[in-house]
Order: C-alpha cells, then structure tokens, then sequence
C-alpha cells in the first residue's frame, strides 16, 4: 500500500512542485465480512481543475496518479466545478499481506486467520495509512448510529460506545474517550469533597473569630501604592477576609492530601480500566514500531530499515533552544507582573471609588485576562517551536517523533499556563520590602499580599483563567466547525434526491456488491469535503486540553477546592460536545492502532509527583495554615489561660508590624497627603503585613519560628503524602488477574492453533 512514500510524495508536488491535492475524511466502516456489501473507496484526492493539459502543474498530479494506478490501485475520477475528485481504492491483496505480517509479527495477537477474511478493523488500519479521506456513501449508516446513541446533547448522561467508537474511530480515539470517561467519573468523589471542604468555610463566613477581628478592628494600614493611595483601615477588607478563609482553612490542608492520593489512585485505576478493553480489543500486545514496519513492506518488499541515530550536537542545539523558549515564556510571566505592578497604582488613581479601593483586586483580574490572551497566543507560537524541535532532532519512527512533540509541547504549555500561578503562589508578597526599603521596578513598588493572606490572589487567577479557557474554548470547538458546515453545504444539497438508480438490480456486480453512480460518489465526496479539517493535531489537542486541566485540578487545588467540580461539570460537556464534533461537524479522523494513551501517562504520572510538591508548598508557604498554628500553641493566649477565651484571640494584630512616619525613610515613601484619614486626621504610624522589629525594622525571632515550622511541615507533608502513594500504587496492580488469566489461555489457543498449521502443512507438502 502506498504508505508513507505515498505521503512524502504527496508533500513534495504539494510543497516543492505546486500541485494541490486536498484531503477528504477515511472509510467509515468495521468489516465484519469477507466482501463488503457495498463497493466503497479507501480515500479520495481532491485537486483543483487545471484546463491546459501542457501545464506543469496538471502533468505533475497525472503523473502522481499513474503512479498510484502502477501500484494496482484503481482510481476514479470526477470533475464538479472547479475540483477534480480521484476516488481511490486499494486491492484486497495488499490487506491480506498486512494482515497476514501482523499475525507474523505478533503485534495484534488475534489476527488468526489468514486465509483471506478480513476481520474487524485489522484491514482498516492499513487502508487509513493513506491521506486521503472520505466518507463513503454505502457507510454512513454507522455513523448515523453513532449520532443515534452517542452524538448528540439528549445521551448527556447516558453510557458512551466505546466498541462502536472504537470501529469507527480506531483504537486511537476510542481510548480518548474512555480514559476522558474514566477521569470524569473519578471526579465525582474529588468534586464532592471540594465542595465539603468549600461548605466547611462557608459555614464560618460571619462566626469565625479571625474574620471577626478584621472586621472590627480600627488599626490603620500603610498606603498600599506611592503617591496618591492614602491610608486605609483593616475593617474596610471585611469581605476579602471572609473570601479568603472561605479557601484557606483547616479543611484544605485533608483536602490537597486527598487529591495528591486522588491523583495516583486515578491512574493505577485507569491502568486497570485501560487492560480490560485492549483486551477485549486484542490489541493488548500491539506495538506501534512493528506495525510502521510492516506497512513498509507492504508498501515496498525490498524496503530497508531507518537506522537509529543519535547526535550529541542536535541534541545539544534542541537543548539549548528549549531552554531559551522556556526563558521566553518567564520573561512573558515577569511581563504580567509587571503589567499589575503598574496597573495597580494607576486603578488606585481613577475616578471610581469602588475600583479606586479595590484597585489590587482589579489589578490581578486585568493581569488573568490578559494572562489567558497570552496562553492563546503561546500556544500557536510553541506549537510551531515544538515540530522545529522535531525537525531538528530527525527522529527514527512517527511514534517516536509523536512522543517527542508531545513533551515538548506540553513543557511549553505548561510553563505558559503556570509560571504566573506559581509567582503569585510563591512569590507575591514575599518580595516587596518593607515602609522604608520597599522594592521597586523602575518607580513602581512590587505588590503586597493582603493582610489575610496571598491565598485568596491564587485563587482569582486560577479561577478566571480556568473558566475562560474552559468555557471560551469549547465555545470556540464547536461554533467554528458548525458554521463552516452551515456555510458549505449547500453544494452538496443540489445534488440530493438526483439518483435511485445504485440501488437496482443493474448497480450489482458479480459478487453482489454495489457500485454507486457517479452523482452519488460525488453527493457524500462534497458533503464530507465541506466539513471542517481535521488533522494528526486534532486529538492531541483534545487530550492535551484535558491534561492541563487535570494540572489545574491537581496542583493548586489547595488554593482552589471547588476546581474538580468544574473540571466536572465541563467533562460532562465535553465528551458529548467532542462526540457530535467528531461524528458530524469535522472529517473523520483517520483511525490508528494503539494499546495504551501513550506518553500522556508518564505526563500524568509527573504532574501527579509534581502536585504533591505544589500543594505542600501552597499550604506551608502561601497559606496562613502554619503561622495560625505557630501563634495557637506558641503566642497565643491559651498559654497562659486555657479557659472561656479563643486560642486565635490576636492573632491578626499579631502578624502585623508597625512603621513609623517619624523614621527618615518611611517618610521617603510616604508622602503627607497619603498618611491622612478621610476626616482629615493626621496618623503618626501604620501597620504592615509582616515580622520586624518596630524600632530598626529587622526580622523578630518569631519569623524564623514561622519559617523554620513552614519548611518542616513541607518536608513531613510530602514525605507522608509520597509513602500513602506508594502504597496506593503498590495495593492496586495495573491489570486485573482476569486480564492476565485470560492472555495466557489467549497465547496458548493461538500458539496450539499454530502447530496444528504448521503440521498441516508438512502433511500437504509430504
């Protein structure tokens, strides 16, 4: 079959030479038969008409079908408008030798007979290692009873397919939607206790005492920006107080330890669940290297082997660049940085009173935003990168050139969405200074956390980042393929209810088979050719959607515990959206063999890892957990009396510090219009956020107390949470005993099956 080559060729004329060959959607159909009852194509080349015979171009694309007629390929042509259609379809030999080398190989372990049936979607795969797709008109009652079932908004909550998927689709796309299926479901338990632990904050919002003392307190804060901010008083954050504890309490430090656990459960579980199907599928003992192989030699009987080369200079040139793109993108973070710094001061100077006392709050929401403008942009520019890299490095085989760009891709990606949450995380806050010494980019001082805590900014960002990408995106997904259909199926529809001639007795051939007239090859050509594109990127890009909100469910789940429900609520759209997308808005993507979702498990399996070390540095460093805890049992009041007293009593005034307007360098930063009321008073000192001396502004001991518990409690927390995920890992095997008790009486059937040949050959040949 004309394989690879086929698609190196197809590249060269389109690229190099200018001819134009477009693409259609592949055969949509899971032989169960010897012969179909239907005579269908493979695939179908679409080029644009060229009328001068003598054309460069137009002799280009004849010789490329003669070349394909050379290979026993038939081809049929028709001309509509200003396309020319090739309809191209392969000889059965060519499958039967496929089948035949993967029964050989062993890489699909229930290829048994050879003798010339063709089984389920064995012989599909090597008609869709072509390019050329379609949707035949003799098949389309599959895909009308996917829509049935499957695609469409009414089966919501309904069960998924996944052996029709898997006949449809491939093996490929069916392990999508049953690992997407699987994380859905695993989300509910994690969705159910983020909203337990959001009600445990919620259920305190106006009794808890620490709120309490915010919102009655009468202490007066520093200015919050240079020149116009003037002071303010700690009553007037009430409300952020109450939003704060709502997602730093007792509750989320249980909480990020079960979802660190979650997580390694998740993919020891979906290990299970993926062996049981492939299986069921027989494609358990797949491998993809040995497939490209045998396509090879189908293609080619005298086709040699690609060595494996590895060059220490190409790696060391795709080193260096990777590590200058991920430079670029923290240089984009320190951009949105500076972008608040700036913003922030000049919001406190506007006109509006509300957004003049909110003007950090506002600051960071503006910084999401456009944030999340820059990750739609980024993700074009680190696409493009990514297959350079590829490029660049000249792998062996597809699957490892696949493997590659998805690494590559997904580090970019990542660094892209999360460098900013990991500088306001880890960051904001802590390295501003002090009335006296803040510091400064150009004139700007950096920002401060609030006096309750930095907590409540990450969760801003990740909430408005989460839901613009959740919901924009699918917006997006699913209005630009179905306006596309709309705008191109008209041509199509003129060519409806033009025939009833392919179903006479006339349209038969000798061995029962249909053979449609040309209007109604043409008909399913267009109606497939106006559908929206798709391409090798069009999974990638829905599990890679999927991966990173699995990161955001993870890793900051600290600072966010409602973040598996909406990963929830939107996976229960997205698999029904993606499902009509896939079956009526876009070309059939072309299905392929696989066993396993590939390198997106290593993926999950470090961000698994990674959301251990996050979450632990998210509750000791950023959250008011531990210096909550250090003032309870070391400056609280409860040290000296026991009884009818709150053992948080002061703690508030006890995490701030004062400056003095007298001291020379506090009067550098604060101007006299600023360190007035708005009665007018004049204030001869202010309160900060931090642990320093009132008098020479150095770190009070209890600082050190606070940073030293803060480092051991991340030590114990990760320590404690990576044993529970070993043990998870080690308690739950990845394939059922049912799995391996059935591949071995599986080899066994087909190694019996294959001496009793072997026998009977000798036999015939004696």
């Amino acid at each position: 079959l004309y394989l690879k080559q086929m698609k190196d060729f197809i590249r060269r004329n389109k690229c190099e030479q200018g001819s134009r060959f477009d693409l259609l959607c592949p055969l949509s159909v899971c032989f169960v038969s010897e012969q179909p009852p239907h005579r269908t194509f493979d695939y179908v080349l679409v080029a644009h008409k060229v009328d001068d015979d003598n054309n460069q171009k137009a002799q280009r694309q004849q010789a490329f079908i003669q070349q394909l007629e050379k290979k026993n390929i038939t081809v049929t042509r028709i001309v509509h408008d200003d396309k020319v259609f090739f309809g191209l379809r392969a000889p059965s030999k060519m499958f039967e030798d496929y089948q035949y080398l993967l029964k050989v190989s062993d890489s699909c372990n229930w290829c048994g007979d050879v003798r010339g049936a063709v089984t389920q979607c064995i012989i599909i795969q090597a008609k869709y290692s072509l390019y050329f797709n379609l949707f035949p008109y003799s098949q389309r009652k599959q895909q009308k009873e996917l829509k049935k079932k499957w695609a469409r908004w009414s089966a919501l909550f309904t069960g998924q397919p996944f052996n029709d998927v898997k006949c449809y689709f491939g093996e490929k796309v069916a392990l999508y939607y049953l690992w997407l299926s699987w994380y859905t479901k695993l989300l509910v338990p994690a969705a159910g206790l983020g909203v337990v632990v959001f009600l445990y904050g919620l259920a305190f919002f106006n009794t808890n005492p620490l709120i309490k003392e915010v919102c009655n307190s009468s202490i007066i804060m520093c200015p919050r920006c240079d020149n116009r901010c003037p002071v303010w008083q700690l009553s007037d954050s009430c409300f952020y107080a109450k939003l704060s504890h709502l997602f730093d309490n007792e509750g989320t430090v249980a909480f990020a330890m079960f979802m660190a656990i979650w997580a390694t459960l998740f993919l020891e579980l979906w290990k299970r669940h993926r062996a049981r199907h492939v299986s069921q599928w027989k494609v358990y003992d797949w491998c993809e290297e040995e497939e490209e192989l045998i396509l090879k030699i189908v293609n080619d009987p005298n086709c040699t082997t690609k060595h494996f080369i590895h060059s220490y200079v190409r790696s060391t040139v795709v080193l260096i660049l990777v590590t200058l793109m991920l430079m670029l993108i923290i240089g984009l973070t320190q951009a949105l940085v500076v972008f608040r710094v700036v913003a922030g001061p000049l919001i406190s100077e506007g006109s509006w009173a509300f957004i003049r006392d909110h003007a950090n709050t506002v600051a960071m929401m503006l910084g999401a935003v456009l944030h999340y403008v820059t990750i739609q942009i980024m993700t074009r520019v680190n696409r493009w990168v990514s297959l350079k890299l590829c490029d660049i490095e000249k792998i062996n085989s597809f699957a490892a050139t696949e493997r590659s760009f998805t690494v590559k891709m997904f580090t970019f990606q990542f660094f892209t969405l999360f460098s900013s949450l990991f500088y306001v995380a880890f960051f904001l806050g802590r390295i501003n200074g002090h009335p006296g010494n803040y510091v400064r980019i150009a004139r700007w001082r950096l920002e401060e956390c609030h006096p309750s805590g930095c907590l409540t900014d990450l969760f801003i960002q990740m909430a408005v980042i989460m839901l613009l990408k959740q919901t924009l995106n699918n917006i997006f997904e699913f209005t630009v393929p179905w306006l596309k259909r709309c705008l191109r199926r008209n041509a199509a529809k003129k060519l409806e209810r033009k025939c009833g001639y392919c179903y006479r007795k006339a349209c038969h051939d000798e061995q029962g088979r249909i053979e449609p007239c040309d209007i109604c090859k043409l008909r399913d050509w267009l109606r497939n050719y106006h559908l929206a594109d798709t391409d090798a990127f069009s999974l990638f890009n829905e599990f890679l959607e999927m991966v990173v909100q699995f990161s955001f469910t993870t890793i900051f789940v600290a600072a966010f515990p409602l973040a598996p429900l909406l990963a929830l609520i939107n996976n229960i759209f997205e698999i029904r959206l993606d499902a009509i997308k896939m079956v009526g808005l876009e070309r059939r993507l072309v299905p392929r063999k696989t066993n396993d979702i590939g390198v997106w498990t290593k993926v999950l399996e470090a961000i698994g890892v990674l959301a251990v070390i996050a979450n632990g540095l998210v509750i000791g460093v950023s959250s008011d957990f531990i210096p909550r805890l250090v003032y309870r049992y070391r400056y609280g009041p409860c040290l000296v009396q026991t009884s009818d007293i709150n053992c948080m009593q002061g703690y508030i005034n006890d995490t701030l510090s004062t400056a003095l307007i007298s001291h020379s360098a506090v009067q550098k930063d604060f101007s006299i219009i600023q360190m007035k009321t708005e009665d007018g008073f004049n204030v001869t000192q202010c309160s900060y956020r931090d642990y320093r001396s009132d008098e020479d502004y150095t770190l009070t001991s209890q600082f050190w107390l606070v940073l030293a518990v803060r480092f051991a409690f991340v030590i114990l927390f990760e320590h404690v949470v990576v044993v529970c995920k070993f043990i998870a890992a080690w308690f739950v095997p990845n394939n059922p005993m049912q799995v391996k008790n059935h591949r071995l009486t599986d080899k066994l059937a087909r190694l019996k099956e294959e001496l009793r040949e072997t026998k009977r050959s000798r036999s015939t040949d004696v």
